[in-house]
């Protein structure tokens, strides 16, 4: 698969234009997927994304969102029902059939508002309706972890036009969760601990999706800068109509 090069503004403008292309080019709406490891930068990439294509076409800000799949995390009391509260972030720790339907109706309804949870990771928990698709969107940007998953999570490919794969250093990416869970509330040790016994294999079993991927997207080692990578004029393309 294709790799996209990601070192300064410049190429970041030209996935945002690819993305204001697509979207107003295609028939329908249009599903972007960023998938990868956790720490591998997949929000920070959205959101970048997101501002460029504002700076591109103002009007972007009405007709393009991000819905995130952390939004389907299972609340912690339903986790603590289930003996999963400290497998958190593990595939089995997440509402896929919501996350399904969700992404079923963004791609078939274009008539109705449509709301989506959002995940405020200031106290790590999922927030119902708290984003709206409107009649009015034609592209989602929808982040997540398992995105190119089996089992149940294979159903999820199928209503994206395209998945596009994070991927950092393990080392790079091992110190940013750290950071991330001791800025929201572990010990240093304690977040050690749980990149470990957590984080780790959750992250080699996305790995294992990485060539199922259509773009493979390299960050370098601070969130905001993204290290060249050959890239490829020929990327084949899954819209899904």
């Amino acid at each position: 698969m294709p790799a996209v090069p990601f070192g300064n503004n410049n190429e970041t403008d030209a996935l945002a234009t690819r993305l204001h292309r697509w979207a107003t080019s295609t028939e329908g709406r249009v599903i972007v997927g960023v998938t990868g490891t956790p720490g591998a930068g997949k929000t920070t990439l959205v959101k970048s994304l997101l501002s460029n294509l504002y700076r591109l076409d103002p009007d972007s800000g009405r007709w393009a969102t991000q819905v995130p799949m952390d939004g389907f995390h299972l609340a912690d009391v339903a986790l603590d029902e289930l003996g999963l509260r400290d497998r958190k972030g593990a595939p089995e720790t997440f509402d896929v059939d919501g996350y399904i339907n969700l992404l079923s109706r963004i791609r078939t309804d274009d008539k109705h508002v449509i709301y989506a949870p959002a995940f405020e990771r200031t106290i790590e928990q999922p927030i119902a309706a708290s984003i709206a698709i409107t009649p009015m969107t034609r592209l989602v940007l929808t982040e997540g972890n398992y995105l190119l998953h089996t089992g149940a999570w294979a159903r999820v490919s199928p209503l994206l036009n395209e998945v596009w794969y994070c991927e950092v250093a393990p080392n790079v990416r091992r110190e940013r969760l750290v950071s991330r869970h001791v800025q929201f509330g572990k010990s240093e040790a304690a977040a050690r601990s749980w990149v470990d016994e957590v984080d780790e294999p959750n992250a080699q079993v996305i790995t294992n999706t990485r060539d199922q991927a259509d773009l493979i997207i390299v960050s370098g080692s601070h969130p905001s800068v993204w290290a060249p990578q050959t890239t490829s004029s020929t990327t084949t393309h899954r819209w899904k109509q």
